[in-house]
């Protein structure tokens, strides 16, 4: 009856206390504001805020940007950021669903082998093809590919044990599609930049057609993961307890690792490998606002929005008019915090 009675506690929770409602938002906005207006060619807030308002129909504003700066805005920064927000929201909903249906505080979005599926399925592409269009859905192929075998072999241990048969077939299957990806990249070395480029990923090349690419599968997911965060709550407690306050526990792994795997594949079609996001934001929203998922879940959706933004910001402008990979940035920051959290997990 105690561990019912933890149980019911925890799926009670509060959900997010409102002054961090209001500061993920205002985080976020100022977020998208800095990677729209910095650059070398320098828009102000009220310039853009302008300019997006006078495309609002019945509101007949002017814009106060020139032909130049409105392409340069529209064109080519408001879908590099559009794009590098839904792919940070996505990575870090993703991270905490993974650590939530794991209860594994070290878990993120590549857990059960995204990544080297979707890097084995770029390389395929780049090495093989000659068109870029072909990267993005390979890419996701082999995600949702090497997750398929990943569940497949999982499976094969039986229900007792299989969050950790999961986890240690991710780890297999990850291996393996580094070997053959290694092996290609060997007999197609002049087309080394190219792969390492992708797999450090980056939001150079960014276009309204990739956003409109990735939006609904990212939409959905989110919907799904945002619907499950109260089970995740109980999930956290043991699924004996999750189980007494009738969780379908098994049904539920399985639609929240999907629908994160899902939105993963689709973000790192679009945007290459960029590591860290899934711990950096959950971890940090759980030591200043909350352990419950009813506010780990949408705030992190919110700030790794903001952060990776940011972070895409740093990447083109640290070292102008030459760019860091972003997923150089990520690691930069993602390495010693990620330290901080196995120290801290003791």
């Amino acid at each position: 009856m105690a561990a019912v009675g933890t149980a019911e506690g925890v799926v009670r929770a509060r959900g997010i206390p409102r002054p961090w409602r209001f500061l993920a938002g205002a985080f976020l906005i100022a977020s998208l504001l800095v990677g729209l207006g910095v650059g070398p060619l320098h828009i102000g807030v009220g310039g853009i805020v302008e300019s997006a308002l006078s495309h609002v129909p019945f509101l007949h504003l002017n814009s106060p940007l020139d032909r130049i700066e409105s392409a340069v805005l529209w064109q080519i920064r408001a879908p590099r950021v559009v794009l590098a927000a839904l792919v940070g929201g996505m990575l870090a909903i993703a991270g905490a669903s993974y650590q939530g249906v794991f209860r594994n505080p070290l878990a993120d979005p590549y857990l059960l082998g995204v990544a080297g599926g979707a890097g084995l399925g770029a390389t395929l592409a780049i090495a093989y093809t000659s068109s870029s269009q072909l990267v993005p859905p390979a890419a996701f192929v082999g995600a949702a590919a090497a997750v398929a075998l990943t569940y497949a072999i999982g499976r094969s241990a039986g229900r007792a044990r299989a969050s950790v048969a999961l986890v240690l077939a991710g780890v297999v299957v990850a291996t393996f599609t580094a070997a053959v990806q290694t092996f290609v990249q060997q007999q197609n070395s002049q087309k080394l930049a190219g792969i390492y480029s992708w797999l450090l990923g980056g939001f150079a090349t960014a276009g309204w057609h990739d956003v409109a690419v990735c939006v609904p599968y990212i939409a959905v997911s989110t919907i799904v993961l945002l619907l499950h965060r109260r089970v995740l709550d109980a999930l956290s407690v043991g699924d004996e307890e999750a189980a007494s306050l009738g969780v379908d526990v098994a049904r539920v792994r399985v639609i929240v690792v999907v629908a994160a795997t899902i939105g993963t594949a689709a973000a790192v079609s679009v945007s290459g490998l960029i590591a860290f996001v899934g711990i950096i934001v959950p971890h940090t929203i759980r030591l200043l606002v909350s352990t419950s998922y009813r506010a780990v879940i949408p705030l992190s959706l919110v700030v790794g929005a903001g952060f990776l933004t940011l972070a895409d910001v740093l990447a083109r402008t640290a070292l102008s008019p030459q760019e860091l990979p972003i997923g150089v940035v990520t690691a930069f920051f993602g390495a010693p915090f990620f330290a901080f959290v196995l120290a801290r997990s003791r």
